[in-house]
């Protein structure tokens, strides 16, 4: 009877991980994809399954987005988040910000975030001596590290020098404080290929669509940002005008004669 008890989690979490990752993304569609990481920026779960086109490397998170999404700051809160993350097909990261009054509780904090999953939870901190300081143990620890509120590309230096996997860049707050947000994050790529570093410069606070597809026309790959901002994506009047077209030129074809087909949410709806 004893023995048996223990067969069955074993088993649970053996289908648990056959579930979650059969809906993972093929290796033909990883490959089309690229090396581009992007990541949705909210701690809002309905925004996570509302706009979940396949698209997503994964999803970045951080106090005041979690205060945004009504959940509380404590480890239990955004350890259950992570794992209601991590269990959406395709979401390959979750990024969560450790905090801490000194790099003491910054580590602590963030080896406990971690502890759900430490392949696929990324901890942030912010790229401050103490910040920089919680990083190193971390990094040396196992954990994988982004240094994040940064706003000057010269921070990429700190980055590449620690190994930090990430290092965020906030552009639209570096224009609101009238920097050249954009040749400030250019640079920091600059600065990495010259260090011969990984460090992927993860670009945040991410205005409009011209703004990221111009960082794109520089070479960078790696994007967070918010719902509004990926439903923008899918707004263009010609392409909406040229769907709808089709849908009435099958519609009068016969099209949905045959069988009724329930009526799916627009993405004003979601």
């Amino acid at each position: 009877m004893h023995r048996f008890a223990y067969v069955i989690p074993s088993f649970l979490l053996l289908l648990l991980n056959i579930i979650i990752h059969s809906h993972a993304l093929s290796p033909a569609a990883k490959e089309n994809r690229g090396t581009n990481r992007l990541f949705l920026d909210t701690a809002v779960e309905s925004e996570w399954y509302g706009l979940s086109t396949g698209m997503f490397h994964g999803i970045t998170t951080n106090p005041a987005l979690l205060e945004k999404a009504g959940h509380k700051c404590t480890v239990e809160s955004v350890r259950l988040l992570s794992s209601r993350a991590l269990a959406l097909p395709n979401c390959s990261e979750f990024m969560c910000q450790a905090w801490g009054r000194n790099s003491v509780e910054m580590f602590q904090i963030g080896m406990q975030l971690s502890e759900v999953d430490r392949e696929r939870i990324v901890i942030k901190v912010p790229v401050t001596l103490e910040g920089t300081q919680a990083a190193k143990r971390l990094i040396d620890s196992g954990v994988r590290v982004c240094l994040t509120a940064c706003y000057n590309s010269d921070q990429a230096m700190i980055a590449s020098g620690l190994g930090a996997e990430y290092i965020a860049p906030y552009l639209g707050r570096m224009i609101d404080n009238r920097k050249n947000g954009l040749e400030e994050v250019a640079r920091m790529q600059r600065i990495v290929n010259g260090m011969g570093s990984k460090t992927r410069i993860l670009v945040a606070s991410i205005r409009d669509l011209k703004q990221m597809s111009t960082l794109m026309e520089y070479g960078m790959n790696t994007f967070t940002f918010n719902p509004d901002l990926a439903r923008d994506m899918f707004r263009d009047p010609l392409t909406i005008a040229a769907a709808a077209e089709f849908e009435e030129c099958a519609e009068r074809m016969g099209a949905y004669k045959a069988s009724a087909s329930p009526r799916a949410k627009s993405l004003e709806e979601l």
